[in-house]
């Protein structure tokens, strides 16, 4: 008997569907349109401070300081802005810069306040996943740490450089840690024992939820769901702009209705015509 290779109707990460949940418009112009954004100070704040703590864990406990965090700071933005000189162009000054940095060191010793990580042997850290559901529509994702206890139970962790939600807001937040549940669960057919979100924003704060398959079937569902109101919109041609206050960090308010702009006409493209990222989208700040 000869094993097949699913067929694949589509890839959705927990970015894009909170693209479409937001504003189809939005995801449309992301993901089928694919317009260039300019680089916003909050999200390349938030890859320079998940690359130092990324890194952080490289060295030997004894050794993960907030001294040694801090050190790795203007090292990991040197690299970043060699691969991109175009960050240097979000400053209107050194002085604008230095405070933005400023505002990165903080978020880096409120970490220290939040864990302990002498104490963490995470089992991966940036872990691509990736599984396909029983439909055919692949889920992806980087998951920023992975820790595995003794007894093999599984905590999924995610940094977060903006500050935690109020209690309306939580469940928008934790959809992205149970869609990573539900691709790891596919992936290795256990549960992860507990979600942790640590937000290094405001005053600090961790999130943390114990998901059971219950919490996981019901976001497949959703997930389905919404992959279908993509498709709806592919057919129809039509992509509704959803207002809200994300709004005002939107690049894209001369191409929207709700602004008074007109699309452009929509490309023949698909989702899933690209099915691996290079890296995730930087907008856990938004």
């Amino acid at each position: 008997m000869t094993l097949t290779e699913p067929v694949i109707i589509g890839a959705l990460s927990p970015s894009r569907a909170g693209d479409f949940m937001t504003c189809p418009l939005l995801y449309r112009f992301r993901v089928i349109d694919q317009l260039p954004e300019r680089p916003s100070q909050a999200a390349v704040r938030g890859t320079v401070v998940h690359s130092v703590l990324e890194r952080l864990y490289d060295l030997p406990a004894p050794r993960r300081s907030v001294q040694a965090a801090l050190e790795l700071l203007e090292p990991q933005w040197t690299r970043l802005l060699a691969e991109d000189p175009q960050y240097a162009e979000m400053f209107a000054d050194d002085a604008e810069q230095g405070e933005w940095l400023a505002q990165a060191r903080g978020m880096l010793e409120r970490y220290f306040t939040l864990e302990d990580p002498t104490r963490l042997e995470p089992a991966e850290r940036e872990l691509y996943v990736e599984a396909v559901l029983d439909g055919g529509l692949m889920l992806r994702g980087y998951v920023d740490r992975l820790d595995v206890a003794p007894t093999g139970e599984v905590r999924v962790v995610d940094y977060k450089t903006g500050s935690a939600p109020g209690p309306d807001f939580e469940a928008k937040a934790l959809f992205q840690m149970k869609f990573y549940a539900l691709v790891l669960w596919r992936l290795q057919g256990a549960v992860p024992r507990l979600l942790q979100l640590v937000y290094l924003g405001g005053a600090g704060e961790v999130l943390r939820y114990a998901p059971d398959e219950g919490d996981l079937l019901a976001t497949e569902r959703k997930v389905m769901a919404l992959w279908a109101a993509i498709e709806r919109s592919m057919e129809t041609g039509e992509w509704r702009a959803r207002r809200s206050r994300l709004c005002d960090w939107c690049d894209h308010q001369a191409l929207c209705p709700e602004f008074g702009g007109t699309p452009p006409p929509v490309p023949d493209r698909r989702p899933g015509d690209t099915l691996r990222s290079n890296r995730r989208a930087a907008t856990d700040e938004l």
